[in-house]
């Protein structure tokens, strides 16, 4: 058996702490042991420990943009001999084969695999284009000689990255996968949800964007499209579904002033982050990921999929993977607040092109992103690592 430590800069459940969720409750517990490091108390360690695997609470030594001043450089290094005595008890009684570090924001499992001599896998989630020092240092980072590994989870992730061939030797790409849930809701169920939580009646449209509320995930593009398309088509209804990142709910605010301003308040709302994200999805017609920078993957749109809805998503990044361009959704072109309004007005006036779109879309993605090809992925490397 060989005994895993896997390492993860946050205990939240959006793409990659589900990605990391759905890997450890799926891989084959008679040949690898997973013991988990997160940097805080939340719904991920719950989940995590519900399917009985180690979770130790340390710091990660998580990079971040306002770390370079003189105490938050001091608070790093004082994190360092701290995380690292965490492990080294971690490993007296694990004896660790491999060290998985789950996101490029986690260094301390690559800090730790050079002192140490354990081989070290990095799973890449981001695209970072801005700002260019962050790119920079990252690109050293994954040329160590210390990591054995390097996964991706896109076609667009790995090209951003594999600058160097001292990279692109270690590097495999591996689409993120999830679990098809068969436990549809009932009709009345479903009117429930729709009548309760969005607030709508049966004959409304509902258009939803599922993610963090951020500066990059496209709100303010889709909020002013939307805006254009109630001009001609009254029966729709808006939601914006997530939560702003810890510390910036300036974002959230600044949204609401634009719907105010719009005088759409009675047309949109926002639903915090839920776990009944699935019941969420059934109830929804169509998806929309207008993010302005590139998906590394784009989760949420196989989600949607998974629940037979077509997507409208940004035409850049891993989005570009998983949506067909008039198969399973529309791609259009980023920030274009016009083509996603017209996106959006094809969709809500064909009803057959939605349920089109939707079927095509889920057998896409049973077929493509399942959740026994992306485990299987993984084990072939622990193996071979």
């Amino acid at each position: 058996m060989k005994n895993i430590l896997f390492i993860h800069q946050s205990a939240e459940l959006y793409g990659s702490d589900k990605t990391l969720l759905l890997l450890l409750k799926h891989i084959d517990k008679s040949k690898f042991n997973p013991i988990v490091i997160l940097p805080f108390e939340g719904p991920l360690k719950v989940e995590l420990e519900n399917n009985r695997i180690k979770v130790v609470i340390a710091p990660v030594l998580k990079l971040y943009r306002k770390m370079f001043t003189p105490k938050n450089i001091f608070q790093f290094f004082k994190d360092i001999k701290k995380s690292f005595n965490v492990i080294n008890d971690l490993n007296e009684q694990y004896n660790f084969d491999l060290i998985y570090s789950n996101t490029l924001a986690v260094l301390l499992g690559v800090f730790y695999a050079k002192k140490s001599g354990i081989k070290h896998l990095w799973h890449v989630h981001e695209i970072i284009e801005s700002p260019k020092f962050f790119t920079k240092i990252f690109c050293k980072m994954l040329s160590l000689n210390s990591n054995s590994k390097i996964v991706y989870n896109s076609i667009a992730t790995k090209k951003f990255w594999d600058v160097t061939k001292k990279i692109s030797l270690k590097s495999e790409v591996v689409w993120n996968g999830l679990e098809v849930n068969q436990n549809n809701i009932s009709k009345e169920e479903k009117e429930d949800v729709r009548k309760l939580i969005f607030k709508c009646n049966s004959s409304e449209i509902i258009i939803a964007l599922v993610g963090r509320i951020s500066r990059w995930k496209g709100q303010k593009i889709l909020l002013n499209s939307f805006n254009e398309v109630l001009k001609t088509h009254q029966n729709i209804k808006l939601a914006l579904i997530g939560s702003t990142p810890p510390n910036q709910e300036f974002f959230l605010y600044e949204l609401e002033k634009i719907i105010i301003e719009l005088n759409i308040s009675d047309k949109v709302i926002h639903i915090p982050f839920t776990k009944e994200i699935a019941k969420i999805w059934q109830c929804i017609d169509i998806a929309v990921v207008p993010s302005i920078e590139p998906e590394p993957f784009g989760l949420v749109a196989v989600e949607a999929m998974l629940a037979k809805k077509p997507v409208i998503g940004s035409n850049h990044g891993g989005l570009t993977e998983i949506i067909l361009n008039n198969e399973t959704g529309f791609l259009v072109k980023p920030k274009d607040e016009i083509e996603l309004e017209n996106a959006i007005s094809k969709l809500i006036e064909d009803p057959k092109l939605r349920q089109e779109f939707g079927e095509n879309g889920y057998n896409r993605a049973v077929e493509n992103f399942s959740i026994s090809n992306y485990v299987s992925s993984f084990e072939k490397i622990f193996i071979n690592i």
